[in-house]
């Protein structure tokens, strides 16, 4: 503390506190890419390490409001404990979602279907009829049966 700090804690008759021990601030992890992994992997991964970071911080945030809501036993302290209770937990649901996105992403590929549900043809109705005509013709030909054609 400063010697103005001390001479007025001196005046008031007020016990000077132990001096607060302030914690190293870390910054928000850097992105880094790793070159043999895709762009999917680099991103859950600076994902994931950036709200591991938010959550912790978040945690030494409510204790540190917890402390001071039980010190001075005022409601608004109390009010914003719950709300940083609330945003800690968002943060940790949306890491969860996290999780639940990129295994979504990887099964992309694999869930490929070959059905056609529905099909379009582009083009007039003329070129529509012969196409058709064309595929009861080669059905004749391989079914080697007779077709009766009412025309």
């Amino acid at each position: 503390m400063s010697k103005l700090e001390d001479r007025v804690n001196e005046i008031l008759g007020v016990e000077s506190k132990a001096p607060v021990e302030k914690k190293e601030f870390k910054p928000l992890v850097p992105r880094t890419e790793d070159k043999d992994k895709a762009d999917v992997d680099n991103d859950y991964k600076y994902s994931r390490e950036n709200y591991y970071n938010l959550i912790e911080k978040g945690q030494e945030a409510i204790q540190g409001i917890l402390d001071i809501a039980q010190e001075g036993q005022h409601p608004r302290a109390y009010e914003v404990a719950g709300q940083l209770i609330g945003q800690v937990a968002t943060t940790v649901d949306k890491l969860q979602d996290l999780q639940k996105k990129l295994k979504d992403l990887k099964e992309v590929p694999n869930k490929t279907s070959a059905n056609i549900k529905n099909a379009l043809f582009v083009g007039s109705t003329a070129e529509l009829q012969k196409m058709l005509k064309d595929k009861k013709d080669d059905n004749v030909i391989e079914d080697d049966s007779i077709i009766k054609d009412d025309n």
